[in-house]
Order: structure tokens, then sequence, then C-alpha cells
């Protein structure tokens, strides 16, 4: 009897060995899971899972010249040329939707600190955190924005409590903040504009039509009351996109054409352009010449010459 007892009693020991290391095995299985798990969820936070494609725009509705330091960035950048010279293609690069769980786990936790081509006023409090922004100062970002608050220069996101000195120096070269397109903006974006409210941007817009597109944007001091102060406030956040401007057919339309243009006026004018045309040879249709024949005063001849005007054919 004692024999067996002791042989029993070494099978039931040989069990609880063998289960608790399947227990140990098991829980160090959990424990890898879990973490390469989390690992898996950093890094979807870390480095994107999903791309988003805008579609194509002109390059100097979004950069100035002194802006575009690669045509390649991390996010929010020109990837590629279109058929177009003066189109490329925009992407933002942005993480996919994930579970709540998942969410609870990446918030928690430590992030990357990233340096990308971002807009600050439409920027995502994601992003924002990416960019080095607790999720408070993120917050705080968004909530300004949703108050009306709105970035119109990179030295405006530099005066927000929430971003210091050396953040900022940081993100300077990578604050994209697109130009308003007086040939492309509607109402609602020249309403926009520091000084501009909805009588100018109407009046932006209907200028606009009767010159057939703006050549230059000086051209918005011929609006009745825009004045040089005005213009000052605005035009480091304005462009003219030449390509969309219809060029005026200066040396071929008829007088009764000519007069509709705000450089010409009236159908006097616009007949003495047109003799002006009988009775010179294509070489002297300049119009220069039209001010040195005293059909234009010279401070038509200066703006009429700096808009874009067919070529005598």
């Amino acid at each position: 009897m004692s024999a067996k007892k002791e042989k029993g009693i070494s099978r039931s020991a040989v069990v609880g060995i063998v289960a608790l290391v399947f227990l140990i095995i098991g829980y160090q299985t959990a424990l890898f899971v879990h973490g390469a798990a989390v690992a898996k969820i950093a890094a979807n936070r870390d480095e994107p899972d999903t791309v988003y494609v805008y579609g194509d725009v002109q390059k100097e509705v979004v950069f100035t010249m002194e802006d575009r330091v690669s045509d390649v960035e991390h996010d929010g950048t020109f990837e590629g040329a279109s058929a177009n010279p003066n189109v490329m293609r925009y992407s933002v690069r942005k993480s996919g939707a994930h579970t709540p769980k998942a969410e609870t786990v990446r918030s928690k936790l430590p992030r990357k600190v990233e340096s990308f081509r971002f807009n600050p006023n439409t920027v995502s409090k994601d992003d924002l955190q990416r960019l080095g922004f607790s999720e408070k100062q993120a917050q705080s970002i968004i909530n300004y924005r949703e108050k009306g608050g709105k970035f119109r220069r990179k030295s405006d996101f530099a005066k927000s409590f929430v971003v210091s000195d050396s953040v900022y120096k940081r993100l300077e070269p990578y604050i994209m903040i697109p130009k308003t397109d007086l040939n492309q903006g509607d109402s609602a974006a020249f309403d926009a504009l520091p000084g501009i409210g909805g009588w100018f941007a109407s009046q932006m817009v209907a200028y606009r039509k009767s010159l057939g597109g703006y050549s230059y944007k000086e051209q918005l001091m011929d609006i009745k009351n825009f004045d040089q102060e005005k213009f000052d406030a605005l035009k480091d956040l304005i462009i003219v996109s030449k390509s969309s401007v219809k060029s005026f057919s200066l040396w071929t339309l008829p007088a009764d054409s000519l007069r509709k243009h705000p450089y010409i006026k009236n159908y006097e004018t616009a007949r003495s352009i047109v003799l002006f045309r009988e009775n010179n040879p294509k070489e002297n249709w300049t119009v220069e010449n039209l001010g040195a024949a005293g059909i234009l005063p010279p401070d038509q001849v200066s703006k009429l010459s700096r808009c874009i005007i067919t070529e005598p054919s």
C-alpha cells in the first residue's frame, strides 16, 4: 500500500509540473503576442498606413518658389508632375481607421516626433501630435480653428501660445498655407482675406470678369476705395495664376468689344485703336505706341502694357 501511494503521488507531481510548464509557456506566448500587437499598433501610428491623393493642383496655388524645399516630402506634398508642367499631384498621408481599443493603446504609447509639410488650418489632431504637440496642445489648436480662428501666415502659427519658439523653428520650413488665387478664388475665399468684406469680395469677382482675369496683383487697386494700405495688408497672401487669364485680343477685336475693357472704357478710344491698326504696320502695334499717338493716357498705357495681350498675327 505504501509503494502504491508513493507511485500515485509521483504521477500527480509529474502532471502538476507539466501543467505548470504549459501555463508558463502560454503566459509567455500571451505576453509576446500582446507585445507584438502593441508594436504593430505603434508602427501603424508612426508610419501611416493609408495614402489619400487629392488630385492635380496648380503649383503656385500651394507654394511660392521660396517654399519649395523639395517636391517630395513625408506629408502633404507634391509627388509628381502631370502632363501640365504647372500642375503637380498633391497627396496627404493619413493613418487608417482603428478600433477604439487600438486607439486607446495608441494614445498611451510614446510618440516618435516627426517633421512633414502641413497646413495649420486643416491638419488633424493626430497629425499635430505626430508633429510633437501634446494631446492638450493639439486640441487647443483645433479649438482655435473651430471658433473661427485662421492662420493666414506662418507667423500667425508662431503666435499661438502652445507653439514654443523651438518647435516653431523646427516646423517653420514645413508649414504650408495655400495662397488665394485671384483668378480661381470665389467671393467666400476673398471675404476671408484681411480687410476684405462682402462688398469688396463681390467687386473683386466682378472686376475679374470685366478684365478677363487678373494679370497682376496691383489691378485690385483699380477697384473703388481699394487703396495701397488695403493692398499691402494682403499682397503676400494672394497669387495670380496667369494660365487661367483670357488673353486680351487688343489687335483684333472690333471697337464695340474693345470699349468694354476697363483700360479703354469708351467707344471713342476703342475706335481710335481700330483706326491706329488700320493705318500702321503690325510691327508698330504696341501699347506704348498707342500712348505716343495720344490714344491712351500714360496711366492707362502703364496698366494695359502689363496685361496679357494676344500678339498680332
